[in-house]
């Protein structure tokens, strides 16, 4: 895409923000804050590891990755955010593999968390 006209600008800095997640505690009803969150790549037989973020304040985060097609790993660590709020969890990490094949967008993983139970979904 090229800008046209001197007011118009175009950047590129979307193409490293591929890949997000953003936590929701369900049970309590707010977002899941400083949570660990490992985003890891499947390649050659074993995972590489892209970076390792704790969410923000909102539950969120926006890992800068070249994007890239293939298999994917997002690893919650659950437990630490659980017990610092005074509740036993039953999952320590929670783990969600997925695939990238189309360039042309981002990828949301939200995480519906509550001690016993999540479920995710590729969001928007």
């Amino acid at each position: 895409m090229r800008a046209r006209g001197p007011h118009l600008r175009f950047s590129w800095a979307w193409l490293t923000e591929v890949i997000s997640t953003h936590i929701l505690d369900t049970s309590l009803g707010v977002t899941a804050k400083e949570v660990m969150v490992e985003l890891a790549k499947y390649e050659n037989n074993q995972w590489q590891l892209l970076g390792a973020e704790k969410t923000d304040s909102d539950g969120r985060i926006v890992f800068k990755c070249a994007p890239a097609r293939g298999v994917y790993r997002l690893k919650f660590a659950v437990e630490d955010y659980f017990l610092r709020n005074k509740i036993t969890p039953f999952f320590v990490v929670v783990p969600v593999v997925f695939k990238i094949e189309d360039l042309d967008r981002k990828y949301h993983i939200p995480l519906l968390l509550n001690p016993f139970g999540y479920s995710t979904y590729r969001g928007s």
